[in-house]
């Protein structure tokens, strides 16, 4: 209650300075839409560290991969928005989306049973996507195994030395249903045996993130952030 009042203070305290400099009057005041609570009155900028540091660090891999073309299965949309800016890129997910932006192809696909062929993508991405899938969250089919089944396609479809980025919550594991599931580093691993592991970069429950991440710190999250490289040798 101290805390909304603070906040209803400030906002009327700002809002008649404003009024009493504004003298020119350039623009008519909205009041049906204001903001109350003073969101961002911070010292620092906030942000959401999982999706920001999973997609600078696969796009900083990409810079140094420089494939002739990248797929990606339902990653970030501003991830492929800025990657096919300089890489041709082609998007699928499971709800189509339309993005008319140059060097960027969308369409759709369900990732526990893609068209492309075996061995076929020599780069390809699927970032804090499989963890959702058969919870229904976004109106896929209910399926305890969806994520193992993508997890499959993903390697079935990835060509003889190409590389795969995947991103997903580690940490002590469980499902949060209807959201997502958390994964031990161990888990992962397995999950994706034949592959070789090229690099893991660790976002902690603080916010941080560690290169090379042992998998002890990595279970020792609570919500982690597990960036993982794999290559089909």
């Amino acid at each position: 209650m101290i805390k909304y009042l603070s906040s209803w203070i400030s906002f009327v305290t700002d809002f008649f300075c404003f009024r009493s400099m504004d003298q020119d009057r350039r623009f008519p005041m909205d009041l049906r839409r204001v903001c109350f609570f003073g969101r961002d009155k911070s010292q620092q900028s906030s942000f959401d560290a999982h999706y920001i540091f999973h997609t600078s660090w696969a796009a900083r891999i990409l810079k140094r991969t420089l494939p002739k073309e990248h797929i990606d299965i339902s990653s970030s949309l501003y991830f492929v928005g800025i990657v096919s800016a300089f890489i041709p890129v082609r998007f699928y997910d499971y709800r189509p989306v339309s993005l008319p932006l140059s060097g960027l192809v969308v369409g759709s696909a369900d990732l526990t049973s893609l068209e492309f062929p075996d061995n076929s993508i020599f780069s390809l991405s699927c970032m804090h996507v499989v963890e959702h899938i058969g919870l229904g969250r976004y109106g896929d089919p209910i399926d305890p195994s969806g994520d193992l089944k993508a997890i499959n396609e993903l390697k079935r479809v990835l060509s003889l030395g190409g590389d795969l980025l995947f991103v997903t919550p580690v940490g002590s594991p469980r499902i949060i249903f209807h959201a997502h599931r958390i994964y031990a580093y161990s888990q992962i691993m397995k999950y994706f045996d034949g592959l070789k592991l090229m690099e893991f970069m660790l976002v902690l429950d603080d916010g941080s993130i560690v290169h090379d991440a042992p998998e002890s710190l990595a279970n020792a999250q609570e919500y982690g952030c597990g960036c993982f490289w794999f290559r089909k040798e």
